[in-house]
Parts: C-alpha cells; sequence; structure tokens
C-alpha cells in the first residue's frame, strides 16, 4: 500500500507546510493536549484537539488485539473523526486539508510503529491516502524540521515546552487539592475553567513568548485554588505514579485510576509530561558522547565533528529544558507545596547507586525505577505502575521493583490495562489502599 504521506523528521527535501492545513492532535493529556494545540494556533497552524476514546469501537475493529493499547485508542480516535467530519461536511470533506500529529519513538517501544500501521489503515479507505501524517521521532528530541517556518522553529519549541511546564503545574495543583477540597467537584470545574484560560493565554502571548503574561495567569490560579482548601481534613497517604506515559496520563484508558484511588483516601501524584522529553534529551546527549568517544579512540575526524555537533545540539536543549522547569516550579512552589520534578541525571545516578538498572537499555523503565526509589526516600506510602498490557519496559520494572519493595514493606500495585473492565479492579485498588493506609499510619506514629 502507498505510504507516500507519512512523513517522519528531519524531512528529506522540503517537508509540508500547515498553511491552509487542520492539524490533528490527540488527546493523550487532556490539559496538555490542549496547551500544544493553542500554541500551534499561536504560531498560524489551524490546530484542533480530536475527542478521544469515542471511537474505540472503530479502534479495535481495524487492530488485532495484539498492538500496543494506546494504538487501539488513537487509531479509533482519528477514524471517529473522519467518521464524524464527513458528516459533518458532507461533499466538502478533503482529507487532504487535514495533518494527523503522531509522533513517535525508537525501539524497543511499539510505539515507533503506531504511524506506520495507522499509514496502513488509512490508506485502506478510499480518498485518506490524502490525509498525511507528521511523525517527528525522538531521535533528535522531537524536532519539527520544515513543519513550521525555519524561523519560528526554536520559538515554537521554547514555547510547547514550556506549555508542557504549566500542564505539569496545573495537573499537580490539582491533585493536591481535589483530595481536600471544601465541596465535592469545586476543584475539577476550576481547573477545567483555568486550563480554557491558560489555553487562550497561549494562543495570545506564545508567539511572542510572553511567558511573563502567562506565569501571572498561573499565579492567579494558583492563588485561588489554594482558597478551596477544607483544612479540616486530616492528610491522607501519598500515592506515587509511575509507567508508560500514554496510559498514566489518559484518563479514559486507565479508568480514571486517580480519582479511583483518591476515592479510597489517596493524595496522589504521577510522573511528569515533562519527564519523558527530559528524558529524550538527556539520552540523545548521552548517546552523541557514546559516538564522541568511540570516533576519537578510532581518530575518524569526520564522525567526530558530527558528534560534537550533536553533543552541543542535545546539551543546549536540555540545558534550556532544565533551566525553564526549574524557574517556572521556583515561582509556584513559593505559593504552594506541590512536588517538585526531578532531573533525568539524578535519576540515572540513583540507578547506578542502586545497581538496579541501566540507562544504556533505554525505555521508560529507566525513568520508573529510579522514580519508585525517589518515592521510597521520599517518604511515599504507596506506588502504582500503569501500563498497556504485555508492555515489555513495564514488566521489567515490575520484576525490578517487587523484590525492592517487599523488602521495605512499601505497598506496590501493578495496573496493566487494556480495552477490557477488570471485575476485580475495584477490590484490588481498596485493597492497596488498605495497605498504604497502615504504611501512612506508622509514618505519623
Amino acid at each position: 500500500m502507498a505510504t507516500n504521506n507519512l512523513i517522519s523528521f528531519p524531512p528529506q527535501g522540503n517537508g509540508p507546510r500547515l498553511k491552509n492545513k487542520t492539524l490533528l492532535i490527540p488527546e493523550m493529556n487532556r490539559i496538555g493536549a490542549h496547551l500544544l494545540a493553542a500554541t500551534f494556533r499561536s504560531f498560524g497552524a489551524r490546530a484542533r484537539v480530536m475527542d478521544t476514546y469515542k471511537g474505540m469501537d472503530l479502534g479495535k475493529e481495524y487492530t488485532s488485539g495484539k498492538e500496543c493499547y494506546p494504538c487501539q485508542v488513537t487509531m479509533g480516535d482519528i477514524l471517529y473523526f473522519i467518521e464524524e467530519e464527513k458528516q459533518s461536511l458532507g461533499d466538502s470533506f478533503n482529507p487532504g486539508d487535514y495533518v494527523y500529529f503522531m509522533p513517535e519513538a525508537e525501539g524497543p517501544c511499539r510505539f515507533g510503529m503506531y504511524n506506520k500501521y495507522q499509514r496502513i489503515v488509512l490508506d485502506s479507505f478510499p480518498g485518506l491516502q490524502e490525509l498525511q501524517i507528521i511523525s517527528p521521532s525522538n531521535s533528535d528530541a522531537y524536532s519539527l524540521g520544515d513543519i513550521l517556518e525555519e524561523s519560528e522553529e526554536q520559538d515554537f519549541r521554547k514555547t510547547a515546552y514550556f506549555s508542557m511546564v504549566v500542564t505539569d503545574i496545573l495537573e499537580r495543583l490539582l491533585w493536591k487539592i481535589r483530595p481536600y477540597e471544601r465541596d465535592p467537584g469545586m476543584t475539577d470545574t476550576f481547573i477545567q475553567r483555568s486550563a480554557k484560560s491558560l489555553e487562550h493565554a497561549f494562543q495570545l502571548y506564545g508567539r511572542r513568548k510572553l511567558f511573563g503574561k502567562i506565569m501571572d495567569k498561573l499565579g492567579e490560579i494558583v492563588k485561588e485554588a489554594k482558597s478551596m482548601v477544607d483544612p479540616t481534613i486530616p492528610s491522607k497517604p501519598l500515592i506515587g505514579i509511575v509507567g508508560e506515559i500514554y496510559l498514566r496520563m489518559h484518563e479514559h484508558s486507565n479508568q480514571n485510576l486517580i480519582r479511583v484511588l483518591e476515592k479510597h483516601g489517596a493524595e496522589v501524584v504521577n510522573a511528569s509530561l515533562c519527564e519523558w522529553v527530559n528524558y529524550v534529551s538527556y539520552d540523545g546527549l548521552r548517546e552523541a558522547r557514546k559516538e564522541f568517544l568511540l570516533n576519537l579512540k578510532k581518530l575518524r575526524v569526520g564522525p567526530m565533528m558530527d558528534s560534537v555537533k550533536k553533543i552541543l545540539d542535545f546539551g543546549v536543549d536540555l540545558l534550556y529544558k532544565e533551566f525553564r522547569q526549574k524557574k517556572v516550579y521556583k515561582e509556584v512552589r513559593k505559593l504552594i507545596d506541590i512536588p517538585e520534578d526531578h532531573k533525568i541525571s539524578h535519576l540515572e545516578h540513583t540507578l547506578k547507586k542502586d545497581d538496579l538498572f541501566s540507562f544504556d537499555l533505554s525505555t521508560e523503565a529507566c525513568l520508573s525505577i529510579p522514580s519508585i526509589v525517589e518515592f521510597v526516600k521520599g517518604g511515599y506510602n504507596g506506588v502504582v505502575n500503569v501500563y498497556p498490557f504485555t508492555c515489555m519496559p513495564s514488566m521489567a520494572t515490575s520484576a525490578i521493583v517487587k523484590p525492592f519493595l517487599r523488602n521495605l514493606k512499601m505497598p506496590y500495585l501493578d495496573v496493566p490495562c487494556d480495552a477490557t473492565i477488570q471485575p476485580g479492579r475495584e477490590a484490588t485498588i481498596r485493597t492497596f489502599m488498605y495497605q498504604a493506609y497502615q504504611h501512612f499510619s506508622l509514618d505519623i506514629s
């Protein structure tokens, strides 16, 4: 089948511009997807966030069930969008007016195959060959090639990353306030309204990088959220979530795991959205350094200079991300005590110190395992590992940390997810939270 409309970056020759196209963004993280779309719109692109999980029947129909669960979800999202758009526009619907945004990652994770498989499925429908897929890759820290004007790419990347930091802050604010809210539901309503306000701010100020204006709005949101806390509600067990980024972020796919944990008495902290994009830059820097040392050893001058350029590119990218993230957290933590995010280099140091795993093996296990160690050191009362059913990196995480946590008497729960409703799930979570409360009682006694 034709796959000429699958475009990876960096592109060969001139890639597609977004001019006169509508960019379709899947909703992995509810807040983050809309802030990213607003950032694209700030730079002149017509960006829309697709409805999610409404097309699961379509996603199942056009997958075999052996694919990674998020592949089914996103497959359903794009097919559902197309069906709805056809009904809305009728004969004026033109697949060539749309560009589907589906990033990828190099192996061993199956995420790198989503866009390729979805291209095959789309090409099997008459006319949908014209709908393009753009797939930025982790191999170059998700560079956008010439999807935007060259003069705008760096400004866009900075603004898009800032939107991810703000997403993490808003979600940590939600998890900090909701378990202690004065009136049930008030925090959800407030955060939803605040996300809309920040979406408008990114669309208005993003292109000009007026981050101070956005930070002012974020500060107002944090101050108002603090007033929603009922001080008479006692502290609750603190639960940390790690795992595959899509599943732990996508509320529908994980069946509202955080809300279920909160219902049974938890205060939850999920691993951040920025963790993965920071890791991509950090891993690229590690690989570039290894290339440089190998080329230096073999006295290959040309490849050695290429490695130096990669070191500089990945190094500057990582430094900027860490600077921007630290600055935002510092300002917000003056107003409310939300958990800071960790540096990826610190996670690698933790793995080396405890000899649990190696960054040389790559994948999200590099992040989940040391994050769990940090949860233990940080006084958390339980850990949840969320992942697609059969996900290799997350099963490796589980195999390594279970004995470690058992010796420390730290409650631990694996939550593999697929499209089915697991009959014993609620009882399992309730049992886990009972153990977390016992651990919490020992901490405060």
